[in-house]
């Protein structure tokens, strides 16, 4: 066993003293009423909250000579982990942190344990190296890794009561004659109701945007998607296919005996101390129909703009878009690129008792208090067009649009931008000053454009480095040259790359908006009025100060916020 230094430096009252981590006064009261409890000094001053538990762990490594250790952002190797029994670990609260050679270091809640260290190098037959580390870090790291595990071990048993093994072979004739009975007693059977409980409660734990439940051939697959990328996870058996999706269809109350067309529907839950809305659509495959579940967390919206954590130059754009008493906001993107995000944060710094603000959107993604929220329902003839034309009779100040889909759409949004209204909108373009030609395509004049357009938007969502385990990497050179990105812009910054570790995705943890705002300016209108090209605007655009995507997504890279990778994989490579 590896020799530990046992000098120790004056007592543990003194170091903390010296530390300044308590008073003299509160210290001589704590250990007499420590006393008088049989308690242990350093225990009742934790667990009292009279010092800091990280504060102890390096007064008690001070006092015994053994290195202290922080398990804050530790990641167990699952490796190491079998070498040290879960038990012992529970019991003893020992975590083992590093084998190099013949040395295995382990980080110990209670330093003055030794005889754990005796057992440990018994039982491993290898050195074992003690570090101090705080109580409440160590019971913390136990309970993520007994969080991360319950949900697998649960659906794994699950599909063992449910005779996962058994093949089931079953041709569309017959699946088809099941009966109605039949599908509503399988799907509120026990065993179905949780394994949906734990299929929702899972993607509520590690913030999935979207649950994919997706039928094979023989087998059904489950994925979430995750900061922007779908990751697998274990799945229902087969057997309980159409059982699941009856469940689904049963909470979003949705005719569970229609299985030919595309049905839409949505539903609410309550767990991990979270309400939110559940947007289901169910489409019919040719193994069975595929669940796709958006999940709108209302506690997850930004209360503000700046609450977003854009840069400068964008927060002070938006902002200043925002602030304007009439005219036309038009925010672009991709699906999935956060433009309804963006747009709540607005409504939310502009939502005042003195302002009448009436939305039109398909569907209402997220309920606003004090806000006017109008759904859009085309199979009643409520369309876009239709629902602006009624907002307009309504004495708003603000209108939101929640897409500007065809002429008529935008020609009556141009209109209300124009008689002293703010318009928020969004529509699909790849880049801000493509929304200008697109409107135009669309039939707006550019007279009327010109004249209310007050900045036009483009964003991405980039996925966030974890901070626990991303490393400093070196740049390929055949990166940059391949995406045409100048050295120099990288010059002198300390660039990061994923890892991963239990606590992330894949190296990658959160998400966050990229910005590219072209504010019209006299320059800018005029290039709308002669129909300048969209090259000609985003150039003027650039030369007033506006950054192009790709300019913000290096500047996130160069923070150490994201990778190359992950900035290039949505800005792209222009």
């Amino acid at each position: 066993m590896a020799k530990r230094k046992t000098s120790k430096s004056g007592n543990i009252a003194d170091i903390l003293l010296e530390r300044k981590a308590i008073k003299a006064e509160a210290l001589e009261a704590a250990s007499a009423e420590s006393k008088s409890k049989g308690v242990r000094l350093e225990r009742f001053l934790v667990d009292n909250k009279l010092v800091r538990p990280e504060e102890m762990t390096l007064a008690l490594s001070r006092y015994l000579g053994m290195p202290p250790i922080s398990l804050a952002h530790f990641a167990p190797n699952p490796t190491l982990l079998e070498k040290v029994p879960r038990e012992m670990m529970s019991k003893r609260l020992v975590m083992p942190v590093a084998l190099v050679g013949r040395e295995l270091t382990v980080a110990l809640g209670d330093p003055f344990d030794l005889m754990v260290v005796e057992e440990l190098a018994s039982q491993t037959s290898l050195d074992i190296c003690p570090l101090a580390a705080s109580e409440v870090e160590i019971k913390a790291v136990l309970a993520r890794m007994s969080a991360q595990s319950s949900q697998t071990l649960d659906m794994e048993e699950l599909m063992k009561d449910s005779g996962h093994d058994v093949e089931v072979v079953e041709d569309a004739e017959t699946a088809e004659q099941q009966s109605l009975d039949e599908m509503l007693q399988s799907a509120e059977g026990a065993p179905v109701i949780r394994m949906v409980n734990l299929i929702l409660v899972e993607a509520l734990r590690t913030g999935a945007s979207d649950i994919h439940i997706e039928p094979m051939e023989k087998k059904v697959r489950l994925r979430y998607r995750i900061d922007g990328a779908l990751v697998e996870r274990v799945g229902p058996p087969k057997n309980l296919q159409n059982a699941v999706i009856s469940r689904v269809k049963i909470m979003s109350d949705l005719d569970i005996a229609e299985r030919r067309l595309p049905q839409d529907g949505r539903f609410n839950i309550k767990a991990l101390g979270k309400e939110v809305d559940l947007r289901v659509s169910i489409l019919p495959t040719v193994h069975g129909e595929k669940v796709v579940m958006r999940t709108l967390d209302r506690s997850s919206l930004s209360p503000s703009l700046s609450a977003l954590g854009l840069d400068p130059v964008s927060l002070e754009a938006m902002e200043y878009g925002i602030a304007q008493p009439h005219g036309i906001i038009l925010v672009t993107g991709p699906t999935g690129s956060g433009k309804t995000t963006t747009l709540y944060s607005c409504l939310q710094d502009l939502n005042k008792p003195d302002v009448n603000i009436i939305t039109c959107e398909d569907p209402v993604e997220y309920q606003l208090e004090g806000i006017n929220q109008v759904a859009i329902n085309s199979d009643v003839g409520l369309t876009f067009a239709a629902a602006l034309r009624s907002i307009l009779r309504q004495d708003p100040d603000i209108v939101l649009v929640g897409e500007i889909r065809d002429g008529e759409t935008a020609e009556i949004a141009i209109k209300a931008a124009l008689t002293g209204h703010l318009v928020l909108s969004t529509l699909h373009t790849n880049d801000a000053p493509g929304a200008v030609t697109r409107l135009i395509d669309m039939g707006v004049e550019p007279f009327m454009l010109g004249s209310c357009l007050i900045l036009a938007q483009a964003q991405r969502l980039y996925r966030k480095l974890c901070t626990a385990c991303k490393k400093v990497a070196a740049v390929p050179e055949e990166i940059l040259r391949r995406n045409h990105i100048d050295p120099a812009a990288l010059e002198g910054a300390k660039i990061y790359k994923a890892v991963g570790c239990p606590r992330c995705s894949g190296g990658y943890k959160g998400r966050g908006a990229v910005m590219e705002v072209l504010l019209v300016n006299e320059h800018v209108r005029d290039a709308i009025l002669r129909g300048a090209n969209t090259s000609e605007i985003r150039d003027m655009g650039k030369a007033n100060g506006m950054l192009t995507l790709k300019d913000a997504g290096l500047a996130r890279v160069r923070e150490g916020i994201t990778s190359l990778e992950a900035a290039l994989e949505v800005t792209g490579a222009e």
